[in-house]
């Protein structure tokens, strides 16, 4: 069940709520609930973990949990000899 409510709010601010509402294609009071409705939603605060993986195709696959040490240090490495080759010339 939907209780009326009344609020003020200042005309700057209300023009542009009205002029966000109708860029959605809905009303005024719609607009506003929707937004209380996200600010209150605490789920939205848990991360998709599936955003971390498959971020790459290229290249061969890896086993960050298993190889990380061997990967950072290939990684240190290249770059250690980088910067040595460039201090040569």
């Amino acid at each position: 069940m939907k209780t009326p409510t009344e609020i003020t709010l200042d005309p700057e601010l209300l023009r542009r709520a009205l002029r966000r509402a109708a860029a959605l294609g809905i009303s005024l009071p719609e607009y506003i609930e929707r937004l209380l409705a996200y600010d209150l939603d605490t789920s939205k605060h848990k991360g998709d973990i599936s955003l971390l993986f498959n971020l790459v195709d290229e290249g061969p696959r890896t086993n960050i949990a298993r190889g990380k040490d061997k990967m950072i240090g290939e990684a240190v490495w290249k770059e250690h000899s980088r910067k040595k080759a460039g201090r040569q010339r």
